[in-house]
């Protein structure tokens, strides 16, 4: 339950693909053991991809493996790390925020992603067609637009 409500909070939005992102090591770590444990997710069918601040940049390879030994993945796994550098009109204020920056963990496999979303929605007691059929919600007749 608790790897559903995860997926639930900070999903991407894909019905085809688990993907999870997040700064806290712990968390990152609990959501791949969710997927090992409960979906029997082999570490060939993971990828991680890292988000980077510019004073990362020096510790790329440092922090890319301090991922890869804390989710206990090979190398293989890991796709282009994106570094968000500092724009010309910025005070750098964002240094050491995220000693890590994010880890995105992805495993392309529509089945999975469905089972959490049908989990999510019985632990819920309630429907959400559209996680599962793809279609777009239809508006409702008589309904004024949000401004």
């Amino acid at each position: 339950m608790a790897g559903c409500m995860l997926f639930w909070a900070e999903r991407s939005r894909n019905r085809n693909m688990v993907e999870f992102v997040n700064s806290d090591p712990a968390m990152v770590l609990f959501f791949a053991r969710f997927l090992r444990a409960c979906f029997d997710v082999p570490d060939a069918k993971m990828r991680i991809k890292c988000n980077l601040f510019a004073d990362h940049l020096q510790r790329q390879r440092e922090v890319e493996q301090y991922w890869l030994d804390l989710l206990v993945l090979p190398r293989s796994c890991l796709r282009k790390s994106s570094v968000n550098v500092y724009s010309k009109y910025s005070k750098k204020t964002r240094r050491n925020k995220l000693p890590y920056g994010t880890c995105r963990i992805a495993v392309h496999d529509t089945q999975i992603v469905q089972h959490i979303y049908g989990a999510i929605q019985e632990y819920g007691g309630f429907e959400e067609p559209r996680w599962l059929d793809g279609r777009p919600r239809k508006s409702q007749a008589g309904r004024r637009p949000r401004a």
